[in-house]
């Protein structure tokens, strides 16, 4: 880690610097959003309602309108990332 002395610094060159240690998190962030091999990851019921901050009751729910796909081994349950990712809708104003 880069040892920072703000000793002569000024408080323009410090937002700069801050934003862009920001901008570099984000991009980051945002890649591994986006990232193909991620999207297709197969995320447990548990996860699935993490990821979407709902409770299982309403997971199962959608699975059962058709609004999310399910994906099965024995008598475990699957979502994939992108598809969930692709259920949602944008909302008008």
């Amino acid at each position: 880690m880069e040892n920072i002395f703000l000793q002569g610094t000024t408080t323009g060159k410090l937002v700069d610097l801050i934003s862009q240690n920001i901008d570099r998190k984000l991009e980051a962030f945002r890649k591994d959003l986006t990232n193909e091999q991620a999207n297709d990851e197969l995320l447990t019921r548990e996860e699935a309602c993490q990821f979407l901050k709902i409770n299982s009751s309403t997971l199962w729910a959608w699975t059962n309108k058709g609004k999310v796909t399910a994906y099965g081994i024995a008598n475990r349950r699957y979502y994939k990332r992108s598809e969930l990712l692709d259920s949602l809708k944008a909302l008008k104003k």
